[in-house]
């Protein structure tokens, strides 16, 4: 059984033990967290498509790290002008470990 999910403005196919990466979410490491917005459960033979979400529909995740991304450069000079900016950034993340989807 698998399900589309949507979390932090993007949408995940999972299954049960999986491991994804998501948007920071305020929980802590080991807490059970319920992701409500399934829009697709499929398996034993039918396929149930929400509009746009499932109705009861539900997948339970563990988060097991909450971390940050590598680090990613950007930089930025003029020409003859003697100007450079170098800036990093690393996104935060939530890794999850789905253990349940109930519909």
């Amino acid at each position: 059984m698998h399900a589309v999910i949507e979390t932090g403005a993007k949408q995940f196919r999972v299954k049960e033990g999986d491991v994804i990466r998501v948007e920071k979410l305020a929980a802590e490491v080991g807490q059970t967290v319920g992701l409500e917005h399934v829009l697709l459960v499929s398996g034993e033979g039918e396929t149930k498509i929400g509009r746009p979400y499932l109705e009861g529909a539900k997948v339970t995740a563990t988060v097991l790290t909450q971390d940050k991304e590598p680090r990613v450069l950007s930089l930025r000079y003029k020409a003859k002008k003697n100007i450079r900016v170098r800036k990093g950034h690393r996104q935060p993340y939530t890794a999850l470990r789905i253990e349940k989807i109930e519909y």
